[in-house]
C-alpha cells in the first residue's frame, strides 16, 4: 500500500520548511506577516516542488483558517459563491488555495475582486508561471506576488536522509546522489521516485531508479558537470561562433536528460542578449524553436534544437541592446529619475510635435537632459538600423519657430 511520502513528510511549522529562506527565515518578510497574522491575498509562483501548496496549508493551520483548495482548470463560479456565502456572518474567514492560478478566466477573476476587496476569504494562489503576466492589473493591486525558487542539492539531501532513516530504505550514495541530482529542485518528485524505487527492491539502487526515471526533470539544480556546467560551455562556444562545439555540448545536455525546452529557452535568451540586432531573425527563430520542441518533444526536437543551434552559432553576434538596457536601469536604480516633459505627458497636448506630421521624424526633447546608453557595434544588420536612424533623423524637420 502506498504511503505518499511526499504528503507524509509535508513541514508542520515555518521552522520545518527547507528552501525559500529569502520569504520565509527568521525575520523575512512572508514569514514575519505570517506570524503577526497580517498577510493579504497572495499569490506564489515557481517550479513545481518547492512548497506552494504546502505553504499554503501551513498559513490555514498558523492563522487557524478553514482550508478550501481549488485548482483553475476546473473551478466554478458558482463554487466559489458558495463557498463565500457559507462563511458571510463568521468571524473566522476561509483562507482558498487556488492552484494553477495562471489558467483563472478573466470572468472567474472578476467574480473574485469584490470577495477580494472586502476579505470575505484570503485568497492565496499558485502558480508554476509568473501570475503577474495573466492576472489583471485588478487582481495585481489586491495582491502581493512571491517567488519560490528551485530547492537546491542541500534541501533534498536533508530531506532524503531523513525519511531513508525514518522508513528504514537502504540507499547507497550513487543512488543519492541521481535522486537528488534527476529530481531538478523538485522535493516531490525526489520522494515519489524514493518511494517506487523502495516498492520494488530493499535496496534502492541507481539502476532502480534509471529503469523509473530515465531523464532529469525540469532546468533544476543537477550537479556541476551535468547542468551548469555544461549549459555554460554551450552557450559560451554558440558566442565564440563554434558550430561543433556548440553542438557537442547541447548533444551532453541532451544525452544527460535536459528537457529540450530548457536548451531552447537558453537559445532565446541568447539570441537577444549576444546575437541581438546584428540579426534580429535569430530571436524570431530561436523563439519558434522553443515553441515547436515544446509540442514535438525527443527524439524528434533534438532535430529542430541542432538547426536553430547552428543559426544562433553562424550568426554575426552584438550584445549592444543587451549592454544598453543594462546601463539604463544602472542608471535608474543609481537615483537618474527625470520627471515627464510636459508635452509627453498626454497625446494631445499643445507642445508635442506629432513625428507623422514633419515626415516621420522633428526634432524635439525626450528628456529633461541627454543621456547616453546604446552604443551600435555596427555588426550585421546593426549597421543597416544605425544608417536608417542617421537617415530619419538628417532628412526630416526641425521644429517649427514659435
Amino acid at each position: 500500500m502506498r504511503k505518499n511520502l511526499a504528503l507524509l513528510y509535508r513541514p508542520k511549522s515555518l521552522d520545518d520548511f527547507l528552501g525559500q529562506e529569502h520569504l520565509l527565515a527568521p525575520g523575512a518578510p512572508l514569514r514575519k506577516l505570517i506570524e503577526r497574522e497580517a498577510l493579504q491575498h497572495s499569490f506564489f509562483y515557481g517550479p513545481p516542488g518547492t512548497g506552494k501548496t504546502t505553504l499554503a496549508r501551513l498559513v490555514a493551520e498558523i492563522l487557524d483558517r478553514p482550508f478550501y483548495e481549488l485548482n483553475a482548470t476546473t473551478l466554478k463560479v458558482d463554487e466559489l459563491r458558495s463557498i463565500f456565502k457559507r462563511y458571510a456572518q463568521a468571524l473566522r474567514k476561509p483562507l482558498v488555495f487556488i492552484d494553477e492560478v495562471h489558467r483563472l478566466s478573466r470572468t472567474q477573476q472578476e467574480v473574485l475582486l469584490p470577495f477580494m476587496e472586502r476579505y470575505d476569504a484570503l485568497i492565496v494562489g499558485a502558480s508554476t508561471e509568473n501570475p503577474y503576466f495573466s492576472l489583471t492589473a485588478a487582481m495585481r493591486s489586491r495582491s502581493l506576488l512571491f517567488e519560490f525558487k528551485p530547492l537546491q542539492p542541500h534541501h533534498l539531501e536533508r530531506m532524503l536522509e531523513k525519511v531513508a532513516q525514518k522508513e528504514g530504505i537502504i540507499v547507497d550514495e550513487a543512488a543519492a546522489a541521481y535522486l537528488i541530482d534527476s529530481s531538478g529542485g523538485d522535493m516531490r518528485a525526489m520522494l515519489n521516485l524514493l518511494e517506487a524505487a523502495a516498492a520494488t527492491a530493499e535496496e534502492v539502487s541507481v539502476e532502480t531508479l534509471r529503469q523509473l526515471r530515465p531523464a532529469a526533470l525540469h532546468d533544476g539544480a543537477n550537479s556541476g558537470d551535468t547542468h551548469y556546467n555544461l549549459a555554460s560551455a554551450f552557450i559560451k562556444s554558440m558566442r565564440g561562433s563554434d558550430i561543433d562545439a556548440a553542438l557537442y555540448w547541447m548533444a551532453r545536455l541532451i544525452v544527460g536528460g535536459e528537457p529540450p525546452e530548457f536548451i531552447a529557452r537558453r537559445m532565446v535568451i541568447f539570441a537577444s542578449e549576444d546575437i541581438g540586432n546584428a540579426n534580429p531573425n535569430a530571436l524570431g527563430i530561436a523563439v519558434d524553436t522553443m515553441t515547436a520542441v515544446s509540442r514535438i518533444g525527443y527524439p524528434e526536437a533534438r532535430i529542430i534544437l541542432s538547426q536553430c543551434c547552428v543559426y544562433l552559432t553562424s550568426s554575426p553576434k552584438s550584445n549592444a541592446a543587451y549592454t544598453a538596457v543594462n546601463r539604463a536601469v544602472k542608471a535608474v536604480e543609481k537615483g537618474e529619475l527625470q520627471p515627464v516633459p510636459r508635452h509627453l505627458r498626454s497625446p494631445d497636448h499643445p507642445g508635442y510635435l506629432y513625428p507623422h506630421d514633419f515626415g516621420g521624424w522633428v526634432e524635439q526633447p525626450y528628456l529633461q537632459k541627454p543621456l547616453k546608453f546604446y552604443e551600435s557595434k555596427r555588426v550585421g544588420y546593426e549597421k543597416r538600423l544605425d544608417e536608417w536612424i542617421e537617415k530619419i533623423r538628417t532628412g526630416s524637420s526641425k521644429p517649427p519657430s514659435r
